[in-house]
This record gives structure tokens, C-alpha cells and sequence, in this order.
């Protein structure tokens, strides 16, 4: 299908924990006579896919961690039937018709027991030394992956039926399907024959395929879906629904009535924000969306009249700042005396970072300094120490949990925001360990104690925006 009346739309995994309150306001659209021309690609409830792999921010083990680490073979049975329970309480709370309810228990009954069918075999079959256990625990991860996305929408389309909407059940999760389908080829495989004008698609946001999503995106697969299923069909707008609007800070910090909605950025201060760890939208879905001139819109699910923030590719009108936000991130730096003129250090830093799966967020060096501020765990970075100090034993090597607080915005020539920002960090009495500010002007860093991060991000927000807000300085808010 090409139809470029349409809108593809995401709804991440804490919104899907309330999806029986979006019923009538997002998928009905009280009010609003025509509710078709829309796809929807929809995460696991919140929580699920915690529990299928590992938890997101604690790292305590899901089923994949567990079966990975199993030596009896059992340990991981428990897991899965916790997932189980935790599928069927989920669909509970979204389904109030005891015929649809028992729908969605067979559905995770036949779902989680062919996975551990699945599982148990697996095991059978690497107890002969023929066999490696390791070589399949990328195919396992996808498989339980794809056990989330495929409830929450097969649940979701049962509720939407009980509504009266012609709703149709899109699993792109490859389950017991023998083919090795490309990603685009399984999206358009699943979406031949589907018309968005006369039904309402709800797809899994993971899709299985040869390539394998989740090697290269890990759980960050669902927006890949997403803007690759928008691309191929020809979308008018692709559209996340999140549970708050993409504002010019987090307003946990500097305070709900401070910020305000950003309205319309492009996918430049889009890909600064997936830097800085606050993602709008994951880099590659971005390119795949920018590429097919699809635009993006960013929502709150829960304010459905309000159209949110579009992000394209237009410039802006006029400078402005337009978010302020911070990451904690740590300061790898290497001296060394001898550096100085000596080509090969830069190469041979990185190539230790990314053996050691190191993220960077930006870099400084000078004649015989070279800083890589990282977003990595502490432990990982220890590796990275012993490994440089092999390559370089007369160096001094040090990694130092630091913060970052970063200026955002399409357009930031003639608004002196570096100057700006440090007089606003000193007026709130603190430290600027170091700043940057490149040439396109569409960000400035601060570097800062970790301590202090919370409040330089306040700190500089009233600078920029606040005083922008009030008038009191030529700042301007985004147009």
C-alpha cells in the first residue's frame, strides 16, 4: 500500500499501560467523525519487556538474562511464567468483556508455551557438543522480544473491536513463520491489502527480519519499525504519541509552569537531543524518516487537541534557543607529554572505546591532551583505563564522573550563548569545568561537576528561555 493521505502512528510502552483511557480520545477521536487514515504501531505495556530481557534501568534479569546465565537448565522457567501473569493482569486492565479477556489469555497462553516449548528444545540440542548455546542468544533475545509488541497490539485490537472500530491485527514478530524476509519486505508482506482509509492497522513495533533489529538497535527496534513502516507507505506524518509534550526542559527541574512546548524544531536538534541521551525519536528512524521527506510530529497522548511539535527539515525563522538539557557522563582523559606532533593516538583511543562498546558524547583535545567525554558505566570505563595504559604505560590516564548540560537549538548565531550561559552558571554559583561551541551554532556544552547538573540546567534555562519569556533579554523562543 502507497497512500500518502495517511499517518503512521507510535504509542510507547507507559502510554500502552493506559490505552483503555486513549480509546475514545486518541483512537476515536471524540468529535471527530472520520477516525480511519491512521496505522498504528504499538510497544509491549509497560513493564513486560523488562521482564522478557532485563530490566531497562536497574539491569535485575528478564527470561533472556536468566536463560543466558542458566546452568541447570530451570532457571528461567519461573521468569517466563511471570510474564505470563504479567501479560494477563496488563490486558485486564485495557479489556472489560470476559469474551475478549479469554481471547487474550489463549493468545499468551499459546504465545509463552511455544516459547518455552522453544526454549527447552534449544537447550536439548546444545547439550550435544555440537552445539553452542552462544550462537543463538541473539535469535533468543529477538524472539522474546517480540512477544510484548505482539500482545499489546493483539489485546489492543480486541478492545477496539468491542468499540466498533474495523480494526485488523498486524504481527510483524515472524512467529512460527519459516521465511527470512527482509525488514522492508516483511512490512510490506504484512501491509499488502491493508486499506487505513476503511480499517484501522495496529502493528507490532517489533518486526522480525534477516537483518535483525535488535543487533543493531537493541530495544531501541520499535522506532526503526515505526519510521521504516512510514517510509514504505508513503505516510503523510509520522506521529509519536509520548505521555508529556517535547519541551525546552524537563520540568521536573526547572518546574511545570518554566518550560514550554517546543512546537516546531528540525531533525538536527532532534539528533543533538538523541546525543544527549533525551531522544525524540532514535537517530537511524530519524535518517530513514528525513530521507523519505516524512515529517515528524511528537505528541501528548493524554492532550489529544493539542497538535504537539513538528519536526522536518525547515530552518528556523529567526535564533533561538530551544531546549536545555543535561546527561551525567564521564571524562576519559589521556596526557601525555610525548603526544604532542605524534600522529596515531586519536585512532588507537578509539578503537579501545569501541571494542569496550563506549558511547561518545563529545571530545575535546589539545597538544598533549586528548578528552573523550563517554556515557558508559564506571566499571566499563576501568577496562578502558587498563587496556589504554597497556597501549600507553608513561601516560596519565583518568576517568572522571562529570555532567554536561547542553544549549539547543536550530539557530543560535548572534545570541552570545556560551558568554550567556557561563555568566548564568556563576550567578547561581557554580563552576564551568569547560564549554564548546561549534561553528554550525546549533549547540553549546557545559561541563560540570555531576552534582551540580539539576541545577545548571535551571540555572541556564532562566538565562536563556526564562528571561527570552519575559523580555528581558533578545533571546527569542523558537518559530
Amino acid at each position: 500500500m502507497t497512500d500518502t493521505t495517511h499517518t503512521v502512528e507510535k504509542i510507547g510502552g507507559t502510554s500502552m499501560s493506559r490505552v483503555h483511557i486513549l480509546r475514545d480520545t486518541l483512537f476515536l477521536r471524540e468529535g471527530v467523525r472520520e477516525i480511519y487514515g491512521r496505522v498504528f504501531v504499538v510497544s509491549a505495556f509497560g513493564g513486560i519487556t523488562d521482564l522478557l530481557l532485563e530490566h531497562k534501568k536497574s539491569g535485575e534479569p528478564g527470561v533472556y538474562a536468566q536463560f543466558a546465565s542458566a546452568h541447570s537448565g530451570h532457571g528461567w522457567h519461573e521468569g517466563l511464567s511471570r510474564v505470563a501473569e504479567a501479560m494477563r493482569a496488563a490486558h485486564r486492565v485495557v479489556l472489560a468483556h470476559p469474551a475478549d479477556v479469554e481471547q487474550a489469555d489463549t493468545f499468551v497462553a499459546d504465545r509463552i508455551e511455544g516459547t518455552r516449548n522453544c526454549l527447552i528444545d534449544l537447550q536439548r540440542l546444545c547439550s550435544y557438543g555440537h552445539f553452542r548455546l552462544s550462537e543463538h542468544m541473539l535469535q533468543i533475545r529477538e524472539l522474546l522480544s517480540g512477544l510484548g509488541e505482539a500482545h499489546s497490539a493483539f489485546a489492543t485490537t480486541l478492545m477496539l473491536h468491542r468499540a466498533g472500530v474495523n480494526a485488523r491485527f498486524v504481527d510483524l514478530s515472524g512467529w512460527r513463520d519459516e521465511g527470512d524476509l527482509s525488514l522492508e519486505a516483511r512490512i510490506r508482506a504484512a501491509m499488502s491489502g491493508v486499506d487505513p482509509q476503511t480499517e484501522m492497522p495496529i502493528v507490532t513495533g517489533y518486526a522480525q527480519c534477516a537483518e535483525g533489529l535488535m543487533n543493531e538497535f537493541d530495544r531501541g527496534y520499535s522506532e526503526v519499525t515505526f519510521s521504516t513502516l512510514a517510509a514504505l507507505t508513503g505516510a503523510r506524518e509520522a506521529v509519536i504519541h509520548k505521555e508529556f509534550h517535547l519541551s525546552s526542559a524537563d520540568p521536573k527541574l526547572v518546574g511545570q509552569g518554566a518550560v514550554q512546548k517546543l512546537g516546531r524544531t528540525n531533525f538536527d536538534v532532534a539528533d543533538q537531543l538523541s546525543n544527549m541521551g533525551m531522544e525524540a525519536i532514535h537517530p537511524k528512524a530519524a535518517k530513514t524518516l528525513r530521507q523519505a521527506d516524512v515529517p515528524l510530529r511528537v505528541t501528548n497522548a493524554f492532550e489529544p487537541d493539542d497538535p504537539g511539535t513538528l519536526i522536518d527539515d525547515r530552518p528556523a525563522e529567526t535564533p533561538a534557543v530551544e531546549i536545555v538539557t543535561g546527561l551525567e557522563i564521564i571524562a576519559l582523559e589521556v596526557f601525555e607529554q610525548d603526544m604532542v606532533g605524534v600522529k596515531g593516538y586519536d585512532a588507537a583511543i578509539l578503537e579501545v572505546l569501541t571494542r569496550h562498546d563506549v558511547r561518545i558524547v563529545s571530545k575535546t583535545s589539545n597538544a598533549n591532551t586528548i578528552t573523550h567525554y563517554v556515557d558508559a558505566p564506571l566499571k566499563v570505563m576501568r577496562r578502558v583505563e587498563r587496556d589504554l595504559s597497556a597501549l600507553y604505560p608513561t601516560a596519565q590516564i583518568s576517568a572522571r564522573p562529570l555532567a554536561m548540560a547542553s544549549v539547543i537549538g536550530r539557530d543560535l548565531n548572534g545570541l552570545s550563548v556560551l558568554t550567556r550561559g557561563l555568566q548564568a552558571l556563576e550567578a547561581n554559583g557554580m563552576a564551568c569545568l569547560g564549554a564548546a561551541q561549534g561553528p554550525r551554532n546549533v549547540d553549546v556544552q557545559f561541563i560540570l561537576n555531576r552534582d551540580d547538573l539539576g541545577r545548571a540546567v535551571k540555572a541556564l534555562h532562566g538565562g536563556l528561555i526564562g528571561a527570552a519569556q519575559t523580555g528581558k533579554s533578545p533571546l527569542r523562543t523558537a518559530a
